[in-house]
């Protein structure tokens, strides 16, 4: 995991934004539907806890696309040229680049779009989607894609547990912030079922389905007391790969 993915702690990084806004710019509400109708028409919902007609939809999209892959491309992204762009431009980037290497239009195609675009911005955009798609998205958005299975065997750890958080090799895509390996905290929860993530994660632990912790983190065992306030908790929602006993 490169050094933009986990900030947390780390000084001198210069003013931080207080925007509140989700969407700064109208482009980057068709950005984050590009994203949302590329989830509802992946392959990966075909096995998913709730029935989709994946085979039966007409669309040529036949890939998986899920936020592990809108992430991964993001972090594969070179630090100085991340610093540069805008949030939803991470994501135009990552998505344009996905259909790039997928086949499904080439970087020439994709330049010739945006300069037609860029001439006239008034120019009529494709047909509305079939109305199977159409339902596909809204059903996707009411029931997901979860990842809840049930659990054959017991939980590892149990809530009151004094737990350390593990320091696997870093990998194209983790879901454990940096700040908190090697650190020390306490079990505050163990969520019930197991959880599985959209693709392993490799020598990283994630893979199969597992118990998921909120594990309960002082900030200064974080950050050190001169740089937290104090009797400020931290928690954060881990899967069972990365949290280990404390002893």
């Amino acid at each position: 995991m490169k050094l933009q993915h986990h900030l947390g702690g780390i000084e001198n990084l210069g003013p931080v934004s207080t925007e509140t806004r989700v969407f700064v710019e109208p482009w980057e509400k068709r950005i984050f539907g590009i994203h949302t109708v590329m989830m509802a028409e992946s392959a990966h919902l075909s096995n998913a806890l709730h029935a989709y007609p994946v085979e039966a939809l007409p669309t040529a999209f036949k890939n998986d696309w899920t936020w592990a892959s809108l992430r991964t491309g993001a972090e594969d992204m070179q630090p100085f040229e991340y610093f540069k762009y805008r949030y939803y431009e991470k994501w135009l980037g990552g998505i344009s680049q996905f259909f790039i290497d997928q086949g499904y239009i080439t970087a020439e195609e994709l330049a010739e779009k945006t300069a037609q675009f860029r001439a006239d911005p008034q120019a009529a955009l494709p047909d509305k989607p079939h109305a199977a798609l159409a339902a596909q998205v809204d059903a996707y958005l009411q029931n997901g894609d979860s990842g809840y299975h049930t659990l054959d065997s017991s939980a590892r750890f149990a809530q009151g547990d004094t737990v350390r958080i593990a320091d696997p090799d870093a990998v194209d895509h983790t879901r454990l912030p940096g700040y908190l390996r090697n650190k020390t905290g306490v079990v505050d929860l163990v969520y019930p079922g197991a959880f599985s993530y959209f693709v392993s994660t490799g020598v990283d632990g994630i893979g199969e389905p597992m118990p998921v912790y909120r594990i309960a983190f002082d900030a200064a065992d974080i950050w050190g007391e001169g740089k937290s306030e104090a009797n400020t908790t931290l928690y954060a929602d881990l899967y069972e790969a990365y949290v280990q006993p404390a002893n």
